[in-house]
């Protein structure tokens, strides 16, 4: 099992995995919304067991926001 962190704090803009989906390392997980930009957040390979977050909620750096097996 491993996890996904998330490497920027933000919101949440849109997840682009689903739960049963195979990831690769390039893969985007999801997109957060910065002060700044929008930054891309890539995962792990393996399939995803678990999202742990919602469009709209705020994260911060070393939240996990997936689980991978």
């Amino acid at each position: 099992m491993s996890e996904v962190l998330c490497n920027v704090s933000g919101r949440i803009k849109e997840i682009r995995i689903k739960a049963g989906q195979m990831i690769t390392e390039d893969d985007e997980v999801a997109i957060i919304e910065t002060l700044k930009s929008d930054r891309a957040v890539c995962g792990v390979a393996g399939v995803v067991d678990e999202i742990r977050v919602s469009v709209g909620d705020v994260v911060r750096v070393g939240d996990v926001i997936a689980v991978v097996l």
